[in-house]
């Protein structure tokens, strides 16, 4: 695994994040701005990005398959550890901070972070590609239901439909086309081009965004509140150790077990974020997770790396 090449994709995700912050301590960028920004990564370019990622994946119907599995153990690893923390911490709801937890510790940012570490661990297995973007859809859909409720504490969120009807599910109905018949080589590469540019507009935006709630905070709220580097601690290492246990005693691939356990370990998912802006939500509680846990993944991914190497 290029170990390099994820400290620089680190640094480059902090690095976006600096023009927000610079605009907004100069008063160039407005917070309450950040709502509609928000709301246009959630329902254009975080669905470009999901279309772009099938059109690429070749179909086979093995692939197919092994995708369905992964859709189902990955939602299911993640329901099942929210849950628990839920059970745990549900006395405590009234107090937001517990409710951020519960989907901090799980929602990760399995789309930037995730792909190009699976990728670069196993270059030979194109496959994992495909769980990246499946890891993605399945936090989606814990964002869009558990994930709103925790952020609003409004139980009306909690519904069904809500795991079909929002913006990733959708995006990924619309892929399945592209992917199972090849479409993309019957369409203009211009028409591509532009699924495939909004898509990458997902993690530049969405840093800028923190950037500019971050200049709000002070040096002591951003770096010496507890509850974030807690929040990391389970995110970046025990859910991913949990995740890893589950599935290392099923009989699954390496390949898939291998991107269970890396898409686990990435950084607080920044949709958390985007998702607190939109319903004004935990907006600077979310945002300092999501920068905590950025920073600290440097280390901690190449540690669930080196687990990984010397269990397959």
């Amino acid at each position: 695994m290029d170990y390099t090449a994820f400290i620089f994709t680190v640094i480059l995700a902090l690095l976006f994040a600096i023009p927000g912050f610079v605009m907004g301590k100069i008063k160039m960028a407005n917070p309450s701005h950040l709502k509609t920004l928000s709301a246009i990564l959630v329902y254009v370019c975080g669905p470009c990005m999901v279309i772009s990622s099938f059109m690429n994946i070749e179909f086979t119907w093995y692939n197919l398959g092994q995708m369905g599995l992964f859709l189902l153990v990955s939602l299911g690893l993640q329901t099942v550890f929210m849950m628990a923390i839920y059970f745990i911490l549900k006395k405590k709801y009234e107090n937001p901070q517990y409710r951020v937890f519960t989907i901090g510790t799980t929602l990760g940012n399995v789309g930037f972070f995730g792909l190009p570490v699976v990728t670069s661990l196993m270059p030979d297995e194109p496959i994992v590609a495909a769980y990246s973007s499946i890891f993605v859809l399945t936090m989606n859909i814990l964002v869009f239901t558990v994930g709103t409720y925790c952020l609003t504490n409004d139980k009306s969120y909690m519904k069904l439909r809500n795991t079909i009807l929002n913006p990733t599910a959708i995006a990924a109905i619309i892929a399945m086309p592209f992917y199972i018949f090849g479409v993309k080589q019957y369409i203009p590469s211009a028409f591509y081009d532009g699924f495939a540019l909004l898509g990458k507009m997902t993690t530049p935006v969405c840093m800028i965004i923190l950037g500019v709630r971050l200049s709000q905070m002070s040096f002591k709220v951003l770096f010496l509140r507890v509850f974030p580097y807690i929040t990391s601690l389970f995110k970046l290492i025990i859910f991913p150790l949990f995740a890893y246990l589950v599935v290392y005693f099923l009989p699954l691939t390496d390949a898939f077990k291998a991107s269970i356990f890396i898409l686990a370990s990435t950084p607080c998912a920044s949709v958390i974020l985007n998702m607190a802006e939109m319903y004004d939500g935990e907006k600077e509680l979310a945002a300092n997770c999501v920068l905590i846990s950025t920073i600290l993944c440097a280390g901690t991914i190449p540690l669930m790396g080196l687990i990984l190497n010397l269990t397959l």
